[in-house]
């Protein structure tokens, strides 16, 4: 059975954490992307994320495991939101584990940034005034 990278309840940074230790890992990273008030000056109430949602299953599999391989991780966890997501609530965690931290940090950041880039999730801003906006949730640069 394939785990599930995307959730529409609350994600359990806590609970992953814990599946995140093994006894070949000496540095565990996390990467928690949380929603903020704000955005280019405007007041945020809440983001929405939409996906299709078999085919970024699969797409944030894959990339999980291809990176294991990169970096020799013992342990690779991404889980992103779907649905509204509110003002100080995670809208994705990456937890990587290795031997040692540059791997744990190189493979976090490059899992984080290509599913930013490539995995079909669609975010839209929902704003105090009423207006919303589609897009512009990736201020990464490709590699």
């Amino acid at each position: 059975m394939m785990t599930q990278h995307l959730s529409t309840e609350k994600i359990d940074v806590m609970a992953l954490w814990k599946q995140a230790h093994h006894p070949e890992a000496g540095g565990v990273v996390l990467f928690s992307g949380v929603v903020r008030n704000n955005h280019q000056g405007k007041e945020v109430s809440h983001l929405s994320y939409e996906a299709a949602e078999q085919m970024a299953n699969k797409m944030i599999a894959a990339l999980l495991d291809e990176a294991k391989q990169r970096w020799g991780l013992q342990v690779a966890i991404a889980v992103h939101r779907l649905g509204k997501v509110s003002v100080m609530e995670t809208a994705v965690v990456v937890i990587t584990a290795a031997a040692h931290r540059e791997e744990a940090y190189e493979a976090n950041q490059d899992i984080i940034d290509r599913i930013k880039h490539h995995v079909p999730l669609w975010k839209c801003e929902h704003f105090v005034d009423g207006e919303r906006a589609w897009g512009g949730h990736c201020s990464c640069q490709q590699k």
